[in-house]
């Protein structure tokens, strides 16, 4: 049966995500271009999205989330984890603990020094401050005109301010910006939120512009492969409510699905290592055996420790009826308390050992604990602090786990198999230990419930690591950016070899950004969309566009949303 024909546009997005609700803004701001969206998922209307504690019901459920599942992990003893991706419209940002945090500037002169000219961080930073729109008018080398907001958190809890003095007592001196390009020290995270709900990309690029009569925005249609002639990618095709569906693009295709989901589009259509492709029954199209290769992922280490009485945690609150209606009721007419909350509120960055020339060390600290993700809260107080390696040697990759779209992909980190990485997770329980037995927290008489204390040598610490170790959900560089023979685009995020194909998200990082990668995903469609459209301007080869609001009629004459 012949596809659907959906029309002919100058620029088809893949992925509405964070960096693909930006770009949509970005590249439909000029009227004379044609822009169509792609969304596998469906709206961003779930009531729990913007709840910001209800991230707790938006990962692992399968309305805002993939649901995907790693490969089973040798360096967390066989173990499988739970890899959630966004599933709506915000993509990662409708179900992320919504930190803003743009990662240390020594990461992007890093990536500039590695043959990616434009992308240091005196490069990067006008980027950051264009969509930024910071609380603090003050606050020097922030954005206030932007679309992204960033608002300081709008709770507090008595734990977290003893963790910061230990911090302090422990070196880690308190800090109130974590975003000047040194991140290192202790204070709490900036979220992005408005007014105590969440903010996401689709909030702040997309449903603003959604009705500009030269942008199409599709849901629920999930891109199949890639249209190509020779060396020129032509096109996308589709599957939406169960029809294949052939959509044509005059300039570029611009992959916006992240550092899974780009990838395995890339490798459907036969771009990628040619052996790994015809081993899942894929004809090579196009070889470049750096697709899906170069995985990194900031792996945390989950420490719990139960408190006295003294304390008051979120577990206690979520077990008593009287807790659960007093946070019910102060979100409801002030939106503040424990359902404003991101996963995280207190941060801290340190150096797992002196020889580190930076803080390569997040902590998340949370007033709760649970055994994993979706599972129910711990009866006793507690609070966790997490801590992650934020500049990780090991590398894994993503692939195909056949050629259909419903087969499962294959995702494997390799977490923990350099040696280098063992050794930080030492370090960085034993830190943790040293923070906790601060003075500043003797009041709570914390103990140790995991890993347990009972962990002390290097290779028992290893162990440990390999038991609480689990995902931060910062799946980056999976289609690298750079000149040499893994890279999978350029500098100017064109796919190598290839016209008429970009990538613009985590998937291009070359190295892991030292923080969460929400914000720098969000950088990187900010500089795309300023590549394409200086890159428009530039070409001279292609005809006129027509007018929008005839290409909207025609397009809708054709294919009905």
């Amino acid at each position: 049966m012949p596809a659907a024909q959906c029309g002919e546009f100058d620029y088809i997005i893949v992925g509405a995500g964070s960096a693909g609700c930006l770009l949509a803004n970005r590249l439909s701001a000029n009227p004379g271009h044609r822009v169509l969206l792609l969304e596998a998922g469906g709206e961003d209307n779930y009531p729990w999205i913007h709840i910001p504690v209800g991230y707790l019901r938006c990962i692992g459920n399968p309305r805002t989330d993939w649901c995907l599942k790693t490969a089973p992990e040798p360096g967390l003893g066989g173990r499988s984890l739970n890899y959630p991706r966004g599933k709506v419209l915000g993509g990662c940002s409708s179900i992320n603990g919504m930190i803003y945090m743009r990662g240390q500037a020594a990461d992007y002169d890093r990536w500039a020094a590695a043959g990616n000219a434009g992308w240091s961080w005196r490069e990067v930073l006008p980027d950051f401050i264009a969509m930024e729109h910071h609380f603090d008018p003050a606050r020097a080398l922030h954005g206030h005109q932007g679309e992204w907001r960033v608002e300081a958190q709008r709770l507090s809890w008595d734990i977290l301010e003893a963790f910061r003095a230990a911090a302090a007592q422990t070196g880690i001196a308190p800090v109130d910006d974590f975003n000047q390009g040194d991140n290192a020290g202790c204070g709490y995270f900036e979220v992005n939120q408005k007014q105590g709900v969440r903010w996401n990309s689709a909030k702040a690029f997309l449903h603003p512009v959604r009705q500009r009569a030269n942008l199409t925005v599709l849901t629920s249609a999930e891109a199949e492969r890639l249209l190509m002639r020779e060396r020129r990618v032509e096109g996308v095709a589709f599957i939406r409510h169960g029809q294949r569906v052939e959509a044509r693009v005059r300039r570029e295709v611009v992959l916006a699905s992240g550092a899974i989901g780009s990838p395995l589009l890339l490798q459907r259509s036969g771009i990628g290592d040619p052996d790994a492709l015809r081993a899942c029954g894929i004809a090579p199209a196009h070889a470049l055996p750096g697709v899906g290769k170069n995985l990194q992922d900031h792996l945390q280490l989950r420490l719990v420790y139960r408190l006295n009485d003294k304390a008051r945690t979120l577990n206690q609150l979520a077990h008593s009826w009287r807790g659960k209606l007093g946070m019910a009721w102060d979100y409801a007419l002030h939106r503040r308390g424990p359902l404003a909350m991101a996963p995280s509120q207190l941060g801290a960055f340190a150096k797992s050992s002196p020889e580190q020339p930076s803080a390569n060390l997040e902590y998340h600290v949370q007033p709760l604990s649970l055994d994993r993700f979706g599972e129910p809260l711990h009866r006793f107080p507690a609070f966790t602090a997490s801590v992650c390696d934020l500049r990780p040697q090991s590398r894994g990759e993503v692939g195909l786990g056949g050629p259909a779209l419903t087969d499962a992909p294959r995702i494997q980190p390799r977490y923990l198999s350099h040696p280098d990485d063992l050794r930080v997770a030492s370090d960085a329980i034993r830190l943790t230990r040293r923070i906790v037995a601060a003075p500043a927290l003797a009041a709570y008489q914390p103990q140790e419930y995991k890993p347990g204390p009972g962990y002390e040598s290097e290779a028992q610490l290893h162990a440990a690591a390999g038991e609480i170790g689990t995902t931060i959900f910062h799946p980056v560089g999976t289609c690298k950016m750079g000149g040499d023979a893994m890279a999978v685009v350029d500098e100017r995020l064109r796919v190598r070899g290839l016209r008429g194909l970009r990538v613009a998200d985590a998937s291009i990082m070359p190295f892991i950004t030292s923080g969460n990668t929400n914000s720098p995903t969000l950088m990187i469609a900010e500089k795309a969309a300023r590549m394409l459209a200086e890159d428009a301007i530039n070409d001279t080869t292609r005809p006129a566009s027509r007018p929008a609001d005839t290409i909207k009629a025609a397009n809708k004459n054709q294919f009905h949303d």
